[in-house]
C-alpha cells in the first residue's frame, strides 16, 4: 500500500517528544493509526542517534505470549538499554490483559518514550485519565482528508475539481484505494464499518440488541446534518417495530460516538451566546460509509458536502456548532481560539433563491466575525456584502 506522510499529526509527534507524556494514538478503525507509528518510527530512527526501538505489535502472531500485563513488561524490561533513549511503541496495546497497569509502571519509572494505539472502542478520550495514572497526550487520527487524497493519487496539480467529485464518492477510507472497482472498495468500507460496530462496540459494551444499534446507525446516515434528539430518534425506531427507548438510544449514542462513528455537534444560540441542548446533529467520520452502507441511488451532496466540511473544520482544531438565530439556522459557528468564523455550506448557489436562502441568515448576524458561503462554485473565491464565496475543493485545499 502507498504510504503518504500525514505531516499534521507527524508534526505533533515529533514536537512531542521530549515530553513524559503516555502518547495515545487514538481514531477510527482503519483510519491510518498504525502507519502514522510507522512513520514516526521512520523519524526517530533517522533523527535520534542513541534511540533503542522497542516495537510491539499485537496483531503479529509472534506477541501472542505477551498478551499479559506481567509478561509484557518483563519483556519491556528485557529490551531496556542503558545509555540509550529508549522508545516504546505498541500497537493494538488493548490486546494484552491489563495493559495499563504494565503502561503505568513503565511510565512511573521515567525510562521510556511511550507511544500506544489502540481500538477506538478501547481507548476512549474519557477513559485515558482512569485507565492511565500519568499524563497523557492523544493524537486524534482521522481518515485522509482531501489533500492526503489528492497526495496519494498524485493529483496534485491536476484539476482538483475533478478530483473533488472523486473523492466525494471514496472517501477518506484509505484502505479502498487498493481497490480498483467502486462496489470492491464499498465491499471494503462497509466491512470496516460492520466490524466497529459487530467486533468493537458490540465487545466493550455487551451489546444484546446489534440489529437495534445498526439501524440507529444507518438512521443517522440516511439523515447527516439533521437535528435530532434522543426522543425523536426513539420514537422514529419504534414506528419501525423496534422495542426501544430514550434512555438506550442515549447509551447507542455514546457509543457511536466513543467509537469515533460519528461526531456530535451541539447547536449554539448566537444572539445569546449559549449552547442549547434539546437537539443536536451527528456527522460521520466519513462520509464514504453512507454510500457504501445504504448505496449511492440519492447522492444528496449537500447533506454530503456539509458532512465533508464539518469532518475538516474538526482536523483544522475548530470547535464546531450549529448556529441559531431568529429561528434561522447557520450551518456551522467555528471556534478556535479567539477565532470566529459562520459557515454556510450547499450543493448548489447559482439559483438565485438558494443564494438568498443561504445569504439570509449570514446578513442577520450583527458582529465583526468573518462569514462564509462554500458551495460548488468551480470559480475564484468572491465577496458578495461582507460574505465569502468559496468553492468546496478550493476551501478544502487551503487546509488552514
Amino acid at each position: 500500500m502507498k504510504i503518504i506522510p500525514r505531516l499534521s499529526y507527524l508534526t505533533q509527534l515529533i514536537q512531542t517528544v521530549q515530553t513524559p507524556d503516555i502518547k495515545v494514538i487514538t481514531g477510527v478503525r482503519r483510519a491510518g493509526k498504525s502507519k502514522l507509528l510507522e512513520s514516526f518510527i521512520e523519524y526517530v530512527t533517522a533523527h535520534i542517534q542513541n534511540a533503542n526501538i522497542i516495537r510491539i505489535n499485537f496483531n503479529a502472531l509472534e506477541t501472542e505470549p505477551l498478551a499479559e500485563y506481567h509478561a509484557l513488561y518483563h519483556f519491556i524490561e528485557e529490551h531496556f538499554m542503558v545509555e540509550k533513549e529508549n522508545f516504546l511503541f505498541i500497537d493494538e496495546v488493548q490486546m494484552c490483559r491489563g495493559f495499563e497497569k504494565a503502561i503505568n509502571a513503565l511510565h512511573t519509572s521515567e525510562k521510556y518514550r511511550i507511544y500506544i494505539t489502540g481500538s477506538n472502542a478501547f481507548l476512549l478520550s474519557s477513559d485515558l485519565a482512569t485507565l492511565f495514572t500519568g499524563r497523557t497526550f492523544e493524537i486524534h487520527v482521522l481518515p485522509f482528508s482531501f489533500n492526503e487524497f489528492l497526495a496519494y493519487f498524485d493529483d496534485e496539480q491536476n484539476d482538483i475539481y475533478a478530483a473533488f467529485d472523486a473523492f466525494v464518492r471514496q472517501g477518506g477510507m484509505s484502505g479502498s484505494y487498493l481497490y480498483q472497482q467502486e462496489k470492491e472498495k464499498y465491499t471494503y468500507i462497509t466491512s470496516v464499518f460492520e466490524t466497529l460496530i459487530v467486533r468493537d462496540i458490540r465487545q466493550k459494551y455487551k451489546i444484546r440488541n446489534p440489529g437495534l444499534l445498526e439501524k440507529l446507525a444507518n438512521f443517522l446516515m440516511d439523515n447527516i446534518s439533521s437535528e435530532v434528539s434522543t426522543r425523536s430518534l426513539a420514537d422514529t425506531l419504534t414506528s419501525y417495530k423496534e422495542k426501544t427507548n430514550d434512555k438506550s438510544i442515549g447509551s447507542y449514542l455514546q457509543y457511536l460516538t466513543n467509537a469515533y462513528a460519528f461526531y456530535k455537534v451541539r447547536r449554539y444560540d448566537i444572539r445569546g451566546k449559549k449552547y442549547l441542548a434539546s437537539q443536536d446533529k451527528y456527522y460521520l467520520c466519513d462520509h464514504a460509509f453512507r454510500y457504501a452502507k445504504l448505496g449511492t441511488k440519492n447522492l444528496d451532496f449537500g447533506r454530503m458536502y456539509e458532512n465533508i466540511v464539518a469532518i475538516e473544520l474538526l482536523r483544522r482544531g475548530y470547535e464546531v456548532y450549529t448556529g441559531v438565530l431568529y429561528k434561522k439556522e447557520i450551518d456551522f459557528v467555528a471556534i478556535r481560539h479567539d477565532e470566529k468564523v459562520y459557515i454556510q455550506v450547499s450543493d448548489d448557489i447559482t439559483h438565485k433563491q438558494t443564494f438568498e436562502r443561504e445569504t439570509a441568515p449570514l446578513f442577520q448576524i450583527k458582529d465583526a466575525y468573518p462569514k462564509m458561503i462554500i458551495a460548488r462554485t468551480r470559480h475564484e473565491p468572491y465577496q458578495y456584502e461582507g460574505v465569502r464565496i468559496v468553492d468546496i475543493a478550493d476551501w478544502l485545499r487551503a487546509d488552514t
